[in-house]
């Protein structure tokens, strides 16, 4: 019977601090189940078309040579490995595999011949492919190269110093963060070949889900960046890159030079001025204030800095070794309280009288010619290429990157001539993958419980361990100040403090074994007391909850303070 009382009065002791019904509901959810597309090959056509599908080794070939540094002694191997996968993170379609970049750190190299020559003179030039950094991408490239065709094309020697004709795709590290659009243009002249680099390239998306970076060419020399299928950069070729396409049809003449009696100031200094008579070059800057009073509470007779009262003489001081002690020096906190300590002294002002030094003013020069530049002549080196998106024929794709991260994804490549093929393409592959990865990824997320403003807004069922705890810690603090206004602002831990204590009371006999029907009678009235004086306590909180609230409103504010700053943390 003892032990019913006891358990009776710890269960009235829990439902009176958290207000927790029988019927509460369960606020546990569950994430949702993404529904995701599954893989099927496209039926798009193209010059160059990959998906990774399980024949894809016989299309790819991983380089074996080593790279060309010649900043650096060292042999750098391209021990990058390769591997066609579906992603580790958020995959967004069922069987969809890619090509992956298997180390962090690594120089990787691999490249795809192409069934044919692809050759866009006079055609529109379309690049398309997917990016997954599913470990983001803090340094290292993400890009693609379209190879030169010449016979010396051997995929297992590609590297960096394999001619390329195009280079596009993300590369980031540090501050630096774009989308290359690169051109390797041939001098028609010289026949040598020089990189054209778009001048201000878009942003690359470095997050951890699947993008799509579309390059578009057109055959009249206008381009087109799109990023997941929206425009991110338009422009011309022969007006958007650095160095230009064509070369200026003049230039200085080097072996011009300026005249030696060519005037290039374009101010001097008037001869003709004089300084004036009342002009004082002597005077000085600032001078004594004579209008100046010393202030009624100037304590001349208090020094600026005295011993240090609080000052002590370390345990190890020798005054044989070391010398006399001499305490440290502190402001006066006197002279802190006045104007000043010490002998007054009259302070300065500016001089009105100030001019400084006197210098002639600056008028035109009558003989001034201008800024000198050498005389233009014709440029030996002109050409004009009319057609920069003409490219050279192209024959292999290669990804030849180094990056120090890994899992690196590529995949759904498009090289050919329809914007509406890459497109379709996008369609059926994109848009539908992205839509489930971003589902999932969103599912994945922790549901954020919002933030109580203060200890009083928190419910027991949100965090009944917080709520406790800021309870309690409430009312401790009220408490030190005014015991009563304490119990009506917090009547809950009141409540549990009078249920503890009839708790112990009961506990007492129970331990003593006092099996008495008088002993069991008094355990039943202590529990029923306990009860009673809580349920009293609480009813009072109406009473006085404005009056409380207004005199503890200090105090929970601060605490509240802390609780959002350790929750922030």
């Amino acid at each position: 019977m003892r032990y019913a009382l006891l358990a009776n009065a710890i269960c009235s002791s829990v439902l009176l601090l958290g207000g927790v019904r029988a019927d509460a509901e369960d606020t546990s959810t569950v994430p949702p189940v993404v529904e995701k597309p599954v893989f099927l090959p496209t039926k798009v056509t193209a010059p160059f078309l990959e998906q990774f599908t399980d024949d894809w080794d016989s299309r790819w070939t991983v380089s074996k040579a080593k790279k060309d540094d010649p900043k650096s002694e060292e042999d750098w191997a391209y021990v990058g490995e390769w591997a066609v996968e579906e992603p580790t993170k958020w995959k967004g379609m069922a069987g969809d595999k890619g090509l992956i970049v298997k180390n962090a750190a690594a120089h990787h190299a691999i490249s795809a011949k192409f069934p044919k020559t692809i050759d866009n003179n006079g055609k529109t030039m379309v690049v398309q492919y997917e990016v997954k950094l599913q470990n983001g991408l803090e340094c290292g490239g993400a890009y693609m190269k379209l190879l030169q065709d010449n016979k010396q094309l051997h995929a297992e020697e590609f590297s960096n110093s394999s001619p390329y004709i195009v280079m596009f795709g993300p590369d980031k590290c540090g501050a630096t963060n774009k989308v290359h659009f690169i051109i390797r243009h041939k001098n028609p002249k010289t026949g040598e070949y020089e990189e054209k680099h778009l001048k201000s390239p878009p942003s690359a998306k470095i997050d951890d889900i699947t993008h799509l970076y579309t390059l578009i060419v057109r055959p009249d020399q206008t381009f087109e960046i799109k990023v997941d299928g929206a425009s991110s950069k338009n422009g011309t070729l022969l007006e958007d890159f650095s160095p230009a396409f064509n070369p200026p049809a003049e230039i200085d003449d080097a072996k011009d030079e300026k005249p030696k009696d060519w005037v290039d100031e374009a101010k001097i200094a008037d001869p003709d001025a004089t300084k004036p008579e009342d002009w004082d070059e002597n005077a000085p800057y600032e001078i004594v204030d004579e209008e100046a009073e010393k202030p009624d509470d100037w304590l001349e007779d208090e020094p600026t800095t005295i011993p240090d009262p609080e000052a002590q003489k370390p345990e190890d001081w020798d005054d044989e070794e070391d010398g006399d002690w001499i305490p440290p020096s502190i402001p006066n906190p006197k002279c802190q309280e006045a104007s000043g300590c010490g002998k007054w002294e009259k302070p300065t002002k500016k001089n009105p009288a100030y001019k400084g030094k006197w210098t002639a003013p600056f008028i035109d020069n009558p003989a001034y010619k201008g800024v000198w530049a050498p005389r233009k002549i014709k440029n030996p080196d002109y050409f004009e290429d009319k057609t920069p998106a003409n490219l050279e024929p192209m024959g292999a794709i290669g990804f030849e990157i180094w990056t120090m991260q890994s899992d690196i994804l590529f995949d759904n490549i498009y090289i050919g001539h329809s914007i509406a093929d890459a497109d379709k393409l996008k369609a059926e592959t994109y848009d539908l993958k992205v839509k489930a990865e971003q589902a999932e990824k969103d599912a994945s997320k922790p549901k954020e419980v919002p933030k109580p403003k203060s200890p009083l807004d928190l419910n027991f069922m949100d965090d009944p361990l917080r709520y406790v705890q800021d309870k309690f810690e409430v009312f401790i603090a009220v408490a030190k100040h005014d015991p009563m206004e304490a119990i009506k602002t917090v009547p809950e831990v009141a409540g549990v403090l009078v249920t503890i204590f009839g708790l112990v009371v009961a506990g007492l006999f129970a331990v003593v074994g006092v099996n008495s029907a008088v002993a069991q009678d008094n355990a039943k009235k202590a529990t029923a007391k306990a009860k009673e004086a809580a349920s009293v306590v609480k009813d009072k909180v109406a009473e006085a909850a404005t009056t409380g609230s207004e005199k503890v409103q200090s105090e929970v504010q601060k605490r509240t303070t802390r609780s959002s700053a350790a929750a922030e943390q």
